[in-house]
């Protein structure tokens, strides 16, 4: 095997993973938790200022 098919199969191999990634991350099972997550940094700082008051 020389360096060109090396390189081939690893860039096959890079492409499906961020395939994989994007899908993943665009499934709609994650969107609810993606949202909450999303939602954090501002339901922190109405915490805190809460706890100022």
């Amino acid at each position: 095997m020389d360096w060109g098919a090396v390189s081939g199969v690893i860039t096959a191999i890079l492409l499906i993973a961020f395939i994989g990634i994007v899908i993943w991350a665009w499934s709609s099972k994650r969107k609810e938790q993606f949202e909450a997550m999303a939602r954090m940094p501002l339901e922190a700082d109405s915490a805190a200022e809460e706890k100022q008051s």
